[in-house]
């Protein structure tokens, strides 16, 4: 397909977005057609978390990879030769931005691939403080992830004006599944004592899903910290789990546990378990799937935090 055409509607969000990374790339443009593999487009998204989002959006009707494979730590992810290559062949790029992928210019700049920025849409949280840097966790929350979605649909339709229609009925229905699993939640931290509503992590990973949901957010580092685990840091946590009778606390999967372990037995707090976020789990692990890190980080915090189960 001809990368060069107008397309403005696609990339409307890629200067804006990438400028929170600090960096700056040339605009490019997509056109409507599909391309490639039996007719097919390709879309390449940064991480796994956006390519499944895409894949569910995409069924059968485009082809859908992810740069980085499963387990990958995408925030210091350094660009090889192959992924500019594959980024050439592909139809668009999705990308999170909101600072996440640091290293995306260098990954746009030298091939020609049009990029989106999902998250340029994003009310953006600080980190630590109203004049802190840019979380860029927002798929975190189940709400967010819907306007991902929503966007990933204006963006195959533009691309594949043809099957346009199937990728609105299937990114409506994963839209509402989505914004169903954000009620369930709600409805299951209402059964959740309010002093005991505060999700202590040990990175501050999960501000729009405390945002949306109506949690109190404590972590014992910001994200991309470069002191983890710190005495000091512990001791604050410690006494909030205290002063709070928080009764459990969490640790994200790609992250060592040790330090939130050490607050669970100095504050008598129970250590609940790893929650899921930059990354999906293999399919014969616990979240293959978007949907399925959401649920399990769901159930995960609410019966921890002595809330009702769920239906399932």
């Amino acid at each position: 397909m001809a990368k060069s055409a107008t397309g403005a509607g696609l990339v409307a969000g890629l200067v804006a977005g990438l400028l929170v990374t600090g960096c700056g790339v040339p605009q490019p443009q997509v056109s409507g057609g599909a391309a490639t593999d039996e007719g097919r487009p390709t879309v390449l998204a940064t991480f796994s978390v956006l390519a499944d989002i895409a894949s569910v959006v995409a069924g059968p009707d485009a082809v859908v990879e992810s740069l980085t494979p499963v387990g990958t730590e995408i925030h210091g992810y350094e660009p090889t030769p192959s992924d500019i290559r594959l980024a050439d062949g592909a139809d668009v790029l999705l990308a999170n931005g909101l600072g996440l992928e640091d290293w995306l210019v260098r990954l746009v700049e030298p091939s020609s691939v049009p990029t989106v920025v999902l998250g340029e849409g994003v009310d953006p949280v600080p980190v630590g403080g109203p004049d802190g840097p840019t979380n860029p966790h927002a798929w975190m929350s189940a709400q967010v992830g819907a306007q991902y979605v929503e966007q990933v649909v204006e963006v195959l339709a533009e691309l594949d004006p043809p099957r346009a229609e199937a990728y609105e009925q299937r990114g409506a229905a994963y839209a509402a599944e989505l914004r169903d699993l954000h009620q369930d939640l709600l409805t299951r931290l209402s059964t959740v004592p309010p002093e005991h509503r505060v999700l202590v992590t040990c990175e501050g990973a999960f501000s729009y899903l405390t945002r949306d949901a109506g949690l109190d957010e404590v972590y014992l580092w910001p994200v991309n910290a470069e002191r983890e685990g710190t005495p000091q840091q512990v001791a604050e946590v410690v006494r909030t789990v205290r002063d709070r009778e928080v009764p459990a606390v969490f640790c994200e999967s790609t992250v060592s546990s040790a330090a939130q372990e050490q607050v669970a037995r100095e504050s008598g707090a129970r250590f609940a378990g790893v929650l899921y976020v930059d990354s999906l789990s293999g399919p014969d692990g616990p979240v293959p799937t978007y949907l399925d890190l959401l649920s399990y980080d769901v159930d995960l915090i609410v019966t921890g935090l002595g809330g009702h189960q769920g239906a399932g």
